[in-house]
């Protein structure tokens, strides 16, 4: 990376020592091997759903590895009003990118979605989360990035989300959608500390990052072909709200 204000990705740029990065495609070539992002699975929606709040927006959150990716993809969800990344999951009472990925604090890199239910249900969110997100069977890891900090984690706000979130994966382990067990974990006392100002929005003003590109510009696209009718092509983005307020 040529920001210094921008962290780099460890394992990644490991990788790309001696390596071709093919920026026209989800793909890595270190030597004679290739190196791909991870590919998204097709799976049913919920038996179960939460039930709809006519009460305003709601928040969901996930950690499913790097938050850049997890952002980048709920942007585009309709039904989504606002998406941050953070840290969730730790015990101290505050995070940064410095002390989480040192992988001591606990957190995991996460985001906060605000939602709508009357648009998108808590139910299609998990869908969207478990199919093409990320790979849930990944244990503290997510591609190149690896420790606890990168790991697969829902922090339910509310028992009908922990209610949905432990019978869908209940629902998936036993139609042994991924042919792996999901090793998500499923937490019912949530926790979120927004990131720094330069992780919020960090695909959209980066679309040719090397990391982007082979990591989470294909679940973009992924979600544009298996969920057309909840694609938006705009994303909803962190810092453009800011300047609206």
């Amino acid at each position: 990376m040529n920001t210094p204000s921008i962290p780099r990705r460890r394992g990644l740029f490991q990788l790309l020592a001696g390596s071709a990065v093919l920026l026209g495609g989800a793909a890595l070539w270190q030597g004679n091997r290739l190196l791909a992002a991870e590919q998204a699975v097709r799976i049913p929606p919920p038996a179960q759903d939460a039930p709809a709040s006519g009460q305003g927006p709601r928040k969901a959150i996930f950690a499913g590895g790097c938050f850049w990716g997890v952002q980048g993809v709920f942007q585009h969800v309709k039904g989504v009003q606002r998406v941050v990344s953070g840290y969730s999951g730790g015990t101290a009472d505050q995070a940064s990118y410095a002390a989480v990925s040192s992988g001591r604090t606990g957190h995991a890199e996460s985001v906060e979605i605000t939602y709508d239910p009357a648009q998108v249900s808590y139910g299609r969110l998990l869908q969207i989360f478990f199919s093409v997100a990320h790979d849930p069977t990944q244990l503290n890891r997510q591609g190149p990035d690896t420790g606890t900090q990168y790991r697969s984690a829902i922090f339910a706000s509310d028992a009908d989300q922990l209610r949905t979130a432990q019978a869908y994966v209940a629902q998936l382990e036993a139609a042994k959608a991924f042919g792996k067990p999901i090793v998500t974990q499923l937490e019912g006392r949530p926790s979120f500390f927004p990131a720094e100002t330069y992780h919020q929005d960090f695909m959209t003003e980066n679309p040719r990052h090397p990391y982007i590109v082979i990591n989470d510009l294909p679940k973009v696209e992924q979600l544009r072909q298996w969920f057309p009718d909840q694609y938006r092509a705009d994303p909803v983005l962190v810092k453009q709200a800011a300047m609206r307020r």
